[in-house]
C-alpha cells in the first residue's frame, strides 16, 4: 500500500518543550494563519524537521484531523501540547509570525495538524533529509512511499522506532500502510466538533464558544474517545445530558427528563424541544452509536 508522508519545519521551541513532557498522547501542531491542510489522510505519518543549519528529522506522529479555530479554544482543548507554556504565550508567538503587534485582546484563528502517537527522536537518531529537500521551503513537502525517496524515509522512520520505546502502533509496522490514530480528549474534541458542522445536534446553535463535546458513554466508565462516542451540544444542554436530565435515544430523539420540572420549577425551553429528531453527520461512520446512546439512556437519564 503507497502512503504520504509530510515533513514540516517546526518551531524549535515547539519542539524542545514536547520533547520533555512524559507520555503525550497528541499534540497540536498549529500553523500562525488558518490555512486548509489537505496533504494527509488520516492515519500517515506527519514528520517534522528543525530550522536550517539543522536539517534533520526529529520526530513526527500520526496525522488525525486538520482544522481551524480561535486561539482560545486550541488552547483549551490541547493545552501544552500547544507547545507552549500558557495561551498568552501563544497569542504572543502567533502575533510573532504575523508580524503584528501583540493585542491581548485579539483571539486569531489558526490552523491545526492534530497528531497522535506522536514520538520525538534521540539526537543519535535524527535522519537528514531527503536530498530533493531545498532551503526554499518554509512550511512542509510531501513525500509518497511509491517513490524511492518517500520508501526510505518510511523504513527510516520505521526502524529508528523499532529501536526505541515508541507505541506499538508505530513499531511493527514494516510495510507502508495507514496507521490507526488512537484519539485523545483533544482529538476527539476536534473531530466531534467538525463532524457536527460546528453546529448543535439539538438546537443547531453555531456560536463555538457556547459549544462543548460530550461522550455519550463516559470516558472513565469504559467509553471511549471514538466520533461515534460523541455529540456536539450547546454548553447548557450538554451539562444536562451529564448530569442525565436530557438524552439522546437509540432511535436520535431528544428526550427531557420531568425531572427537571419537578427539582427546578423550570425547563420550558428544554420541554419544547422535547421529543424531535438530532442532526446528525453525513457520514454514517461518525453518526451516534446506538449502543451508546442505549447505555445512556437505561444507565444516566433520570427518566420520566
Amino acid at each position: 500500500m503507497a502512503i504520504k508522508l509530510v515533513i514540516a519545519v517546526t518551531d524549535d521551541n515547539w519542539f524542545e518543550l514536547l520533547r520533555r513532557q512524559p507520555n503525550l498522547a497528541e499534540v497540536n501542531f498549529w500553523a500562525p494563519s488558518a490555512v486548509n491542510f489537505r496533504a494527509l489522510q488520516p492515519g500517515e505519518l506527519f514528520l517534522f524537521k528543525l530550522h536550517a543549519p539543522r536539517n534533520f528529522i526529529v520526530g513526527g506522529g500520526v496525522f488525525t484531523h486538520a482544522t481551524q479555530l480561535p486561539c482560545s479554544l486550541a488552547w483549551k482543548a490541547f493545552g501544552r501540547a500547544n507547545g507552549v507554556h500558557s495561551e498568552q504565550e501563544m497569542r504572543q508567538r502567533i502575533a510573532k509570525y504575523r508580524r503584528v503587534t501583540f493585542d491581548d485582546r485579539n483571539n486569531p484563528s489558526i490552523g491545526c495538524r492534530i497528531l497522535t502517537q506522536p514520538f520525538f527522536l534521540e539526537k543519535a537518531d535524527w535522519i537528514p533529509v531527503p536530498e530533493s529537500w531545498s532551503p526554499r521551503i518554509v512550511t512542509f513537502k510531501t513525500y509518497d512511499t511509491r517513490d524511492a525517496e518517500g520508501l526510505a524515509l518510511w523504513e527510516s522512520i520505521n526502524s529508528r522506532l523499532r529501536s526505541t520505546s515508541v507505541t506499538e502502533d508505530l513499531e511493527h509496522h514494516g510495510k507502508p500502510q495507514l496507521i490507526r490514530p488512537r484519539l485523545g480528549e483533544g482529538a476527539f474534541r476536534m473531530l466531534v466538533t467538525d463532524a457536527y458542522k460546528r453546529r448543535c445536534a439539538i438546537t443547531q446553535e453555531r456560536t463555538l464558544p457556547a459549544l462543548q463535546t460530550a461522550h455519550i458513554r463516559p470516558y472513565g466508565d469504559d467509553g471511549t474517545h471514538e466520533a461515534r462516542n460523541g455529540l456536539l451540544l450547546r454548553s447548557d444542554i450538554r451539562q444536562l445530558f451529564g448530569a442525565g436530565y436530557v438524552t439522546v435515544t437509540p432511535e436520535l430523539r431528544f428526550e427531557v427528563s420531568l425531572r427537571i420540572r419537578e427539582e427546578f420549577e423550570n425547563g420550558r425551553d428544554y420541554y419544547s424541544l422535547h421529543g424531535q429528531s438530532i442532526t446528525v453527520p453525513d457520514k454514517p461512520s461518525l453518526r451516534p452509536d446506538p449502543n451508546a446512546l442505549a447505555w445512556h439512556n437505561e444507565r444516566c437519564f433520570r427518566g420520566w
